[in-house]
This record gives structure tokens, sequence and C-alpha cells, in this order.
């Protein structure tokens, strides 16, 4: 375990970690270190916790080659740097450890050392692994952190693109947080696969269109928000939709439906899919208006040519034809 977090420790993260083959926990938060995203700690094997908020952090996350790496990470917290670009959706691919739903009896990261007292020679010391991380909206402080407890936090970056459908893959995961970025497009239906996630913040950033009405299958869910973007049409309802205050949808003229006040009355409800064939419609009649007004340019110039055609047509009969009356007015005369 190393903890060097809030300090004012700056320049880069030094390369000799990656020296550490049996680290586990990784904390460096709150404090001045410039860097790009260090992806080479993803050759550490025993990672589990890795924790950069509140740095100066920046750039894209690039996505790996072929070896992901960090194959036990379970928790990740980039929050309030400066990283841009698209998520990294290959990552949330292979982090393998966040799609297995622990059910085993509840265990604590720790660790122990050889101490000594004055009744013994010697005992083992246990203490356990500690971390302040926002859930559910809030700053928390965990004293102790279960071996179950799963989170990627990447909220107050400058994220842009559409959410990947990739995160959909990690079934274990409780905390998602990509709050304050600037994500656009839709809110993926296949969240819904996420049934271990408790809290889900997506506030703050530029999606649109509607909020998936599957997302009330994620029955563990107790804190949700997608305040201030662009969303529209009806808030879904059932199960924990129902405990959701109207601050979880401010910002959102074009919502409706509880527990807002106004109400949607016959608002269509179109899902991502029908949005996606609207387009497709859209574009159809763009493309037939093009190719109406090629057709009609083409008629007017087919139209054109045809009347140059045809005078040079009556141009060559008649200079044929006139030739050869010519001649044989020439030999009715030499007759006669």
């Amino acid at each position: 375990m190393i903890d060097l977090s809030d300090n004012h420790f700056q320049g880069e993260i030094p390369r000799s970690l990656v020296n550490c083959t049996s680290l586990e926990f990784l904390d460096l938060g709150n404090n001045g270190i410039m860097d790009t995203f260090p992806f080479w700690l993803g050759a550490l094997p025993e990672l589990k916790v890795l924790i950069l908020q509140s740095n100066r952090l920046y750039g894209a996350i690039s996505e790996p080659d072929t070896y992901c790496g960090f194959p036990k990470l379970r928790i990740i917290d980039l929050s309030n740097n400066k990283f841009t670009g698209k998520l990294p959706s290959k990552y949330f691919q292979c982090w393998n450890s966040m799609k297995v739903v622990k059910t085993s009896q509840l265990k604590y990261m720790q660790d122990g050392f050889f101490g000594y007292a004055a009744d013994t020679l010697q005992r083992i010391i246990v203490y356990d692994y500690s971390l302040k991380i926002v859930n559910k909206g809030k700053m928390m402080a965990y004293t102790k952190i279960s071996t179950i407890l799963t989170a990627i936090i990447l909220s107050s970056n400058r994220f842009d693109g559409e959410i990947p459908t990739s995160i959909a893959n990690l079934r274990g995961l409780q905390n998602l947080n990509l709050s304050n970025n600037n994500l656009q497009g839709h809110i993926p239906s296949c969240l819904s696969n996420l049934t271990n996630l408790e809290s889900l913040d997506l506030s703050r950033n530029e999606l649109s269109g509607q909020i998936p009405q599957q997302l009330v299958e994620l029955t563990f869910l107790g804190s949700f928000s997608v305040s201030d973007n662009h969303l529209r049409g009806p808030i879904p309802q059932g199960n924990q939709f129902t405990t959701f205050e109207n601050t979880s949808f401010d910002g959102n003229s074009g919502l409706c439906g509880k527990p807002l006040s106004k109400k949607c009355g016959n608002y269509p409800k179109t899902t991502e899919s029908e949005d996606t064939i609207q387009d497709s419609e859209s574009l159809f009649l763009f493309d037939w208006k093009i190719i109406l007004i090629g057709y009609g340019g083409g008629l007017v110039v087919g139209v054109i040519l045809g009347l140059n055609f045809s005078t040079k047509i009556q141009g060559w009969f008649a200079g044929k034809f006139g030739r050869q009356s010519k001649r044989m007015r020439r030999k009715g005369r030499r007759r006669n």
C-alpha cells in the first residue's frame, strides 16, 4: 500500500512504481502532479485501487493496443483533472474484476506486519486500507474498504463523445460517476445490465434524448442524477425511480412526469432505437431530394442535348437530300 494523498507533490508519477509488483493500493490524490494517464501501472498484477483525483493530469486516455492491463482493478478515481477525448471504452471491456458480482462473505482490504510488544516477542499487527471517494453525490470516507466495492469515478474532466456501451460489461460495478464533462448523445439503454449499480451520476453533460425506461430494472440504485443536460420526454416510472427527488432531473426543460410537476399528456414514447430510425428516415428523405434534384437537372440537360442532337440530324438530312435533289435537277437539264 502507498498513500501519499493530500500533499503538495508535483512533477510526474515516478515510473519506478512499476517495480512494486505486490502493490494493491495506490493513492496519489489531492496533489499537484502534472502527467498523462499512467497506463504503465496496468502491468501491476495486484493493483486493486488507483486514486489520482484532484491533480493536474491531462490529455487523452489512449486505448490499449492488445494487452489492457489492470487485471484486478476494482476502484479507479480520476476526477477533478484535465483529461480530454473519448472515454476509454476498450478498458471497460477488459477490467475483468469489475465484471464479477461477488456475493461471498464480506471481507476487507487489509495488510499486516510483525510488531513488538512488552508481553510478547512478536505479534502480527493488522491495519485496514482506507480512502475517500465521491459516492451517492457526497464525499464519503471509508475507514475500511470491502473487497466487493467497485467504482469508476471520472467526473469533472473534459471527456467528450458518447457514453460507450462497453461499460455495460462491468456487471459488478456499484458506483459510476461521469458527471461534469462534455458527454453527448443518448444514455445507453444497456446500462440496465449493471444490476449491481447503487449510484449513477451523469449530471452536467450535454446528453440528449430520453431516459431509457430499462433503467427501472436497476433495483439497487439508491442515487441517480441526470440534472443539467438536454433530456426530454417522460421520466421512467417504477421501482427505485419512485424514490428520486426533483433535483435528480433539474435543468432538463424537456422532461415531464413524476416527480416533476410538468405532466406529459400524450407525449410520444420514443426509444433510442426509434430516434435512430427517425434520423434514418430523415436521411432517406434527404437522399430522395438529392436524387430528384439530380434527376430534374439531368432531364433538363438531356432535353438540351437532345434538341442540339436533333438539330444536327435535321441539318445532316437537309444537307444530304439537298445535294441529291440538286444533282437530279442538273441531270434533268442535261437530258433536255
